[in-house]
């Protein structure tokens, strides 16, 4: 069987993360070999990328800035995590991928969409993953999470795009939605607005689903 790439994708605070480490499990329990990983923030230079970025006291960046150092993290992930375990024969869930930069940088922050597609060509030839987990939230409720008490406690505390305001996560939510339209047949959508519980069936239900139809096809 050909192992995936699945990325994860949706707005902060809308329960991705959580449940990509969920999904990381469940492949455990099936055992499916395979690797959680994010983007950025992957490897050490990703670590290094995320930080800077997301930093609250960096102050503003401009969103051409913000594009280039996140695909020059995304080709070094490819090259360095996400290729050789595919090779490997392992499963790759992976915490954003290049659909954030389009909604996130794009869409949220008016950086030309044929830019970033230049960009993109240059850094991973317009790689796509082989499945893409959209949760969908609302953007009042996104915010909301990601600006709540319990996240202004945690380590690291509300970043720099947690921070924003309501007309940019309305703008990031536009973008997922009209990049979900565009390509149905790889974004899952999942009602995220539920309970974990929920949300959960929903992501298991896509996951079991690819597996199968992974399994079924010819080498």
């Amino acid at each position: 069987m050909k192992p995936l790439f699945i990325t994860f994708e949706g707005l902060d605070g809308s329960g991705k993360s959580t449940h990509l480490t969920a999904a990381g499990r469940w492949f455990q329990q099936q055992d499916l070999p395979c690797l959680v990983t994010k983007n950025p923030g992957g490897t050490r230079l990703g670590q290094c990328i995320r930080q800077a970025v997301l930093d609250p006291e960096a102050g503003h960046i401009d969103g051409r800035v913000e594009v280039l150092m996140m695909f020059a993290d995304r080709r070094h992930h490819l090259l360095e995590v996400v290729d050789p375990a595919l090779a490997e024969g392992r499963f790759v869930l992976c915490d954003r991928f290049s659909d954030s930069t389009r909604a996130y940088q794009g869409f949220g922050r008016g950086v030309s969409l044929e830019l970033i597609d230049r960009v993109d060509e240059l850094a991973t030839d317009h790689r796509r993953p082989d499945h893409t987990v959209f949760f969908e939230v609302s953007p009042e409720e996104a915010q909301r999470r990601g600006q709540s008490a319990s996240r202004r406690k945690k380590a690291g505390g509300v970043d720099r795009i947690d921070a924003e305001n309501l007309e940019f996560y309305q703008r990031v939510e536009e973008g997922y939605l009209t990049l979900a339209a565009a390509e149905p047949q790889r974004f899952g959508r999942v009602d995220a607005m539920g309970s974990k519980e929920e949300t959960w069936e929903q992501v298991e239900a896509l996951l079991a689903r690819w597996v199968e139809e992974a399994r079924s096809q010819r080498p």
